[in-house]
């Protein structure tokens, strides 16, 4: 791997390693949701899920789309879907 590689794959995890970014990761990992879905999963407020989207938008992680008033957000990177998947076989029983 050369240093850009590195340097991309520090980001994606460093993005992606907040408790927070990850378990919205892993709700994502099922299916499209709304903030109002993600934030009644993670229990914190609209505002602070949106931040975190935010982030995980900012890194192409994640994508959306509007329907209506709603944003349904989802996992745009099949790379980050298949570590995911990986992840949970590894550390999860379920």
């Amino acid at each position: 791997m050369d240093d850009n590689q590195v340097n991309t794959i520090a980001a994606l995890l460093k993005t992606m390693s907040h408790p927070i970014r990850l378990k919205i990761l892993c709700l994502l990992q099922e299916k499209e949701m709304t903030v109002g879905d993600i934030r009644e999963e993670v229990q914190t407020t609209n505002a602070n899920v949106s931040q975190h989207l935010s982030i995980l938008r900012n890194q192409g992680i994640i994508s959306f789309r509007k329907e209506s008033n709603f944003i349904y957000n989802k996992i745009a990177d099949q790379r980050v879907l298949e570590l995911m998947t990986s992840m949970r076989k590894l550390y999860c029983n379920s």
